[in-house]
């Protein structure tokens, strides 16, 4: 029996190093056949890229060919990732998704490096300055149409972009936030937001059920279930996901907003839901986003 590496079809993946300086990402990328709209595709754009892109491109291929069915049509996913083949660089995405201010914590290992927080700015940057302009030399996107997910500290990360550029994007997914992060920091961004005149961002905020005030079923038999409990009482995802969304809805400055709970989901078990979630937001087919905005005047 031969055996050959498996590839998503319709996918490349390259590397892309900042101009600023410092380690490359791997950016996996995602195009429909065929020619595109004559207003360009629109694009899902994702974070933690080696642990999203599958979900993400999953989802998509498999609703795409039946939109009055699913309510969702052809678009680009693009994600940024890392060199390597782990889901996740926990080193890395701490630097990159977690705000400022710039903190060092202990190492995750022994022996390890410190754990080094506050590069949120300069990845924000690298996706409005390198990353999109590539993106629209390879392949015809509508900028109407751009929408940005993350999960965990990728949520956290989605919020200081909207809060830093909200007309970057016209779809922001958090799942997960952690909005507790340091204080709750992300909150003074929230206050200090920057506001986009005629602007109308979409914000979806989710949280999986397990991420409240209870334990999943399986978790009450762990040894750490007292601790985990505990933990989740500083976490608060639910709670403060579901507070920010309340508060920014109808706001002065034009955001709208989307609060979502997944039934029977743990903070990690709720990424397939949440990536099948930014799909159908990105790529609505046309009459759902009129209906949509209809909804919201």
């Amino acid at each position: 029996m031969t055996e050959n590496a498996f590839v998503l079809p319709g996918t490349v993946q390259f590397d892309l190093a900042p101009v600023s300086g410092g380690e490359p990402y791997r950016i996996l990328l995602f195009v429909p056949k065929g020619e595109p709209p004559a207003e360009g595709w629109p694009l899902l754009l994702t974070t933690d890229g080696n642990a999203t892109f599958p979900f993400a491109v999953s989802s998509l291929v498999t609703q795409a060919p039946y939109p009055s069915g699913t309510g969702i049509d052809w678009g680009v996913v693009a994600a940024i990732g890392y060199p390597g083949d782990e889901p996740y660089n926990a080193q890395r995405r701490a630097w990159d998704l977690g705000p400022p201010p710039i903190k060092s914590y202990p190492p995750y290992f022994e022996g390890g490096p410190p754990v080094r927080i506050g590069g949120t700015g300069e990845l924000l940057a690298f996706i409005e300055m390198q990353l999109l302009p590539r993106l629209a030399q390879m392949v015809k996107l509508d900028i109407r149409r751009r929408s940005l997910f993350g999960h965990s500290f990728g949520g956290l990360f989605t919020l200081y972009a909207l809060f830093e550029r909200p007309g970057l994007f016209a779809n922001w997914i958090a799942a997960s936030p952690t909005i507790y992060w340091e204080g709750s920091e992300i909150l003074n961004n929230e206050t200090a937001r920057q506001r986009v005149p005629g602007n109308t961002a979409f914000l979806h905020l989710s949280a999986g059920e397990f991420e409240g005030d209870h334990l999943a079923p399986f978790q009450h038999s762990n040894e750490d279930a007292a601790a985990r409990l505990e933990k989740k009482k500083t976490e608060r995802t639910v709670a403060l996901a579901l507070e920010m969304a309340e508060r920014l809805d109808g706001s002065d400055d034009g955001i709208r907003t989307q609060f979502e709970l997944f039934t029977g989901q743990t903070h990690m078990s709720v990424l397939g839901p949440a990536v099948n979630r930014a799909v159908s937001i990105a790529f609505a087919v046309a009459q759902e986003i009129e209906e949509s905005h209809a909804n919201a005047q």
